[in-house]
């Protein structure tokens, strides 16, 4: 069954999160995605320790398969000539540098449409390519400091506590530019050129916060933790503990729901109050009494007839074992020759005719380099030469 990106090949320069979660997604739809790691330690993800599979980083096995990997070394012109035959017939460019790194490789966008005037370049940056922090470093944490959202994690008289998920690398980072890239191919249809897509995971962050955007447009008070719709400031939208010391949460937002779930409790009075703040309370408290006098299990079983919007607070074992996540085929088991079977996340989109694609294990460092570079015209003296010379 042909997929919706065969044919299209992708240079993925990429590391660590963002970049390689973007080539993931096209890898798995289809297209040809060549991840060029840099001579020596390559992308540094497959070493960090955090949950490691023998001697290869978890997150970089979760995010790198279907891909091929060649090892190149951009410093060095050889190199550069590699990448640029590599770059004549590519359709997708990805890279993650700091603006101005590109330029001194001399591989920019400038430089490269000049070779592929049809190329879709993609910057994933922090803070995009132009700007007053252009230049600056940083990450996740700094990305969404400046977005507001970390500081809308922290109650009042608390310091805010670092998201579990990294918001900015994801939302802002590889869910942007997947939208910018396919916008671009598909522009590339019509006009036949490629064109530079600029992202900036700030630009993204700040995309992303559009609730807690509106109340304070509309107020011109920055909204505080604990103290909006939807981080707990009423009782219909919240979290409770259970007798067990576990957690539900709470999303009777509309009035339905709300009705609802006053009517289970035979609190009806409480009906016309759902957003009225003086009331909430002596409404909160309620419920946090009487979610306490059962389990989590129990009011998870209760909750299956009551329309509501009342779910257990899962941890991640419980959440890799759920029925909806198995049945939507969430996780996944994949083969690597050398590491076994992996534990790997299953794609988000199902299409109903070119569904996703896993065939290929994450490769290794380099995997690919001879086969890309024969594939290229390159000679068997050449390829001896280039490793010998330190450009692969």
């Amino acid at each position: 069954m042909a997929t919706p990106l065969e044919g299209i090949k992708v240079l993925d320069l990429t590391r660590l999160l963002p970049g390689p979660h973007t080539s993931l997604m096209l890898a798995d739809f289809g297209a040809e995605v060549i991840k060029i790691e840099e001579t020596g330690r390559g992308d540094y993800l497959r070493e960090l320790a955090s949950g490691k599979v023998g001697d290869t980083g978890g997150l970089f096995l979760l995010i790198n398969r279907n891909k091929k990997s060649m090892t190149l070394n951009l410093k060095k012109e050889a190199g550069q000539e590699i990448f640029y035959r590599l770059v004549k017939g590519a359709d997708i460019l990805i890279e993650g540098y700091r603006p101005g790194i590109t330029k001194r490789f001399k591989i920019d966008y400038e430089t490269l449409r000049e070779i592929n005037p049809g190329i879709i370049y993609c910057s994933l940056s922090g803070y995009g390519k132009d700007g007053p922090y252009a230049q600056k470093a940083g990450h996740d944490i700094n990305y969404i400091s400046y977005g507001g959202v970390l500081g809308m994690t922290a109650r009042p008289g608390e310091k805010p506590v670092i998201p579990a998920i990294n918001i900015a690398d994801t939302l802002g980072g590889t869910m942007m530019a997947l939208v910018g890239i396919l916008l671009a191919l598909q522009a590339r249809q019509r006009t036949g050129k490629g064109q530079f897509v600029d992202i900036s995971m700030l630009d993204g962050t700040i995309f992303s916060i559009a609730p807690i955007a509106a109340e304070y447009f509309s107020a011109g008070i920055p909204p505080k933790c604990g103290k909006t719709q939807f981080t707990g400031a009423f009782a219909c939208f919240s979290v409770y503990e259970t007798r067990d010391k576990e957690y539900l949460g709470l999303g009777a937002g509309e009035p339905h729901f709300w009705v609802n779930l006053c009517k289970y409790f035979q609190k009806e009075e409480y009906i016309p109050y759902q957003y009225v703040e003086e009331k909430q309370e002596e409404i909160i408290s309620f419920f946090e009494e009487r979610f306490k006098q059962r389990t989590r299990a129990e009011w998870t079983t209760i909750f299956e007839d009551v329309d509501v919007c009342c779910t257990p607070v899962y941890n991640l074992a419980e959440t890799f074992t759920d029925p909806q996540v198995v049945h939507r085929q969430m996780v996944f088991e994949m083969e690597h020759p050398r590491l076994g079977k992996l534990k790997q996340i299953g794609c988000p989109i199902k299409l109903s005719d070119t569904p996703a694609e896993f065939n290929v294990p994450p490769p290794e460092m380099g995997e690919h380099t001879l086969e890309i570079l024969s594939q290229l015209g390159y000679l068997e003296a050449e390829i001896a030469s280039f490793k010998k010379e330190g450009v692969i």
